[in-house]
């Protein structure tokens, strides 16, 4: 199967292409975008791939679903274009980046500019019907999405992983701690983030983490 993805992921993944699951999951998502109103847009399914190409990687941050709301989900987890107004999660992850680091919380919620960084963007499910959150679940994009996070965790050293919540936590349990920063926190959602998001110092922590491998730490 020919996937329109960035090179190099195309490459990592060749073997995901002709699974049977994938082959279920594209029949699935071609008839959903044919037939309902499905974001994020089609040619942005990948979009955090294609920002962010595998051996470019040094932070991955790991969201469940895209947004569901009519001009949020862009592709990268938490991400929002410019114009659109901020979702309460990412407004908290900003507010704990400006404790954390001081760094100025930015009139908009593009993520792009993280990701041209090296932060992988990574929901679980890459694709959502409007309006219903969940909603392409058990459909395979999970099996897809943890080949990725394996192949990263097996063939990259020093990387950092955000494990933000009981999902992305699982999802990432794992991981070898003694080859890569492992960071988990309650979600920063405004009904979890007082429960420990707020203060975990996940964005100083990984640049320091960078800068002890050698690496050039996040602008964030």
């Amino acid at each position: 199967m020919d996937v329109r993805i960035e090179q190099s992921w195309k490459s990592q993944l060749a073997a995901e292409w002709d699974k049977q699951y994938f082959i279920n999951l594209t029949s699935f998502v071609r008839e959903q975008y044919s037939t309902r109103t499905v974001f994020p847009p089609a040619s942005k399914i990948f979009a955090a791939f294609d920002a962010c190409p595998f051996d470019t990687v040094k932070v991955i941050i790991l969201g469940q679903d895209p947004y569901h709301d009519v001009g949020q989900a862009n592709g990268l987890c938490f991400s929002v274009s410019p114009g659109i107004p901020m979702p309460p999660s990412l407004v908290n992850i900003f507010r704990e980046i400006h404790d954390d680091t001081g760094a100025e919380i930015p009139s908009d919620g593009d993520l792009s500019r993280w990701a041209k960084q090296g932060v992988l963007l990574l929901n679980s499910t890459l694709t959502v019907e409007a309006h219903r959150a969940g909603s392409h679940q058990g459909r395979g994009w999970e099996e897809f999405t943890d080949e990725v996070v394996m192949r990263l965790a097996k063939d990259r050293e020093h990387l950092v992983f955000m494990l933000w919540g009981s999902y992305a936590i699982k999802k990432g349990a794992f991981i070898d701690r003694s080859r890569h920063m492992v960071l988990t926190s309650p979600h920063p959602s405004p009904l979890s983030a007082y429960r420990g998001f707020f203060g975990n110092h996940h964005f100083s922590q990984a640049n320091a983490y960078l800068s002890s491998h050698g690496q050039t730490p996040i602008i964030w």
